[in-house]
């Protein structure tokens, strides 16, 4: 079994599982691996901890009410899941957070109900439950708030996963290198298209350096490549072995890997100016070396990053960015993007919309990104059956206000006319698996001319009478005659 195919047979297992948001996240970033040790303080009846001792992981727990007779232990990762927020008294509620941090070797993950702004109340509370109705205690903290009260008990610097949940790293370095990780593009190996005879005769050899250069856009250093030995035994140096991996693929697949590092760096370094920048030993001694490669210097690196950052603050930059890009969905006031597609966008877009995703970190299952042209905003829009469903409707919408930074969520859900979808190839790239079975749908339902009144079409009830009345009706991206009685 190919090593893909395992990877994403384990992140099924996960998704399968009843995991709390917080520790399946820590396993998603491989916070929690086969290495590390997983206590969970304040972990109520346990759930959690068998959950993680299923999957394969060293796995304990204690909770003062449930699990009292369980030894309080270290542990590489300990999770700290919804528990300051049921802590009526205060300094209860840091200490609490304090000997969490004591026990914690790496990493500490906390996380609490947040509140954000909804229309149709004056908040809401974004978590895993809420027990208002048991008539228990619940602190609900704004996003900025529980980051703020993180950091003032620990000083640290605590870093958004997603909403109400925080990474607290030990180590500066493994700090850096997480949020770095937030910003790395997906590459792939370029194929082989001339397996010349030396590559063959060496091909083993040189696909761990392969590998490498998919990974981090440029040769590595010494001490940085398992088999180093092995492969510098044989062509003394590892630009002579890249010589020949040219000669058996096209270089200029490897050149865009290599520019999309350095754009991802660009990326990452922008955003550290909001924080305290790392001082360039802080940082993982891999990003050292690619700083080094790319761009000579970290001064060098940070002012072409600083440089990007400080346009965005002219909104006629971000309106230009969202014009011109090749990517996406353009409408008179926005840029709608496929997640998948973050990436492939201008880096000055990915900064704006980093800007945004440093507040609240991940946005769980969120299908597009709508860059606002008119105004500095950024939303993230549900769509869970955006692969099934021909036509999704919008399940919900999460939207930061970049300058107050206050967050805004809407439900769709229960709504009887809530948007709809078309033309889903224009969010996502060519290379998005179901690009052309979507583009041929496009192109069918615009010959029949369906796509005619856009203003008709944008809501469920719009679009389902446009069929009724085209006497036509979809079903898994096919268009069937209906007959009419």
């Amino acid at each position: 079994m190919s090593e893909a195919v395992e990877i994403e047979r384990h992140r099924a297992a996960i998704f399968r599982t009843d995991l709390s948001r917080p520790v399946r996240l820590a396993i998603e970033y491989a916070i929690i691996t086969q290495d590390t040790t997983f206590f969970d303080y304040g972990c109520g009846h346990g759930g959690d901890v068998a959950r993680v001792a299923n999957l394969g992981y060293t796995s304990t727990g204690w909770d003062p009410y449930y699990r009292p007779e369980y030894p309080r232990i270290p542990a590489d990762v300990v999770n700290l899941g919804y528990v300051l927020n049921v802590i009526e008294d205060q300094e209860e509620r840091r200490q609490s957070l304090i000997q969490a941090w004591e026990l914690t070797h790496r990493i500490l993950i906390v996380s609490a109900q947040v509140l954000i702004n909804a229309p149709s109340k004056t908040q809401i509370a974004y978590g895993d439950g809420i027990v208002t109705c048991r008539h228990t205690f619940q602190k609900y903290y704004a996003q900025e708030e529980l980051k703020s009260y993180i950091d003032e008990v620990l000083n640290v610097d605590a870093v958004p996963v997603a909403l109400g949940v925080y990474f607290v790293f030990r180590s500066g370095s493994e700090r850096e290198a997480y949020k770095a990780l937030r910003f790395s593009s997906k590459a792939y190996t370029p194929r082989v298209r001339i397996p010349t005879k030396r590559f063959e005769d060496y091909q083993e050899k040189l696909e761990p350096l392969m590998l490498f250069f998919t990974k981090r856009g440029r040769l590595p250093v010494k001490g940085e490549l398992e088999n180093e030995q092995d492969l510098l035994s044989e062509f003394s140096n590892y630009r002579r072995a890249f010589t020949v991996v040219l000669q058996a693929t096209d270089e200029a697949e490897w050149d865009a890997i290599a520019y999309r590092r350095s754009l991802d760096i660009q990326v990452y370094l922008a955003l550290t100016h909001f924080d305290q920048r790392p001082a360039w030993h802080k940082l993982a001694p891999e990003m050292r070396y690619d700083i080094k490669a790319f761009f000579g210097s970290y001064e060098e690196a940070c002012g072409v990053a600083d440089a990007k950052l400080f346009s965005l603050g002219k909104p006629q930059v971000v309106q230009t960015a969202c014009s011109q890009s090749k990517v996406g969905k353009h409408t008179r006031s926005a840029l709608y993007v496929h997640f998948s597609a973050l990436c492939d966008l201008n880096p000055l877009l990915r900064i704006y919309e980093g800007c945004a995703s440093r507040t609240i970190g991940r946005v769980d299952q969120a299908t597009l990104i709508k860059f606002y042209t008119d105004e500095p905003r950024i939303s993230y829009l549900f769509y869970p059956e955006f692969d099934a469903d021909p036509h999704p409707a919008l399940k919900a919408s999460i939207t930061i206000d970049l300058k107050s930074l206050s967050i805004t969520h809407r439900d769709y859900e229960t709504r009887a006319n809530p948007p709809v979808l078309h033309r889903k190839e224009t969010f996502v790239t060519p290379s998005y698996p179901h690009y052309e079975e979507f583009a041929q749908l496009t192109q069918l339902e615009h010959e029949l001319g369906l796509l005619k009144h856009k203003s008709d079409i944008g809501t469920l009830e719009g679009w389902k009478k446009c069929l009724i009345e085209y006497g036509v009706e979809i079903r898994g991206h096919q268009i069937y005659q209906v007959n009419k009685s």
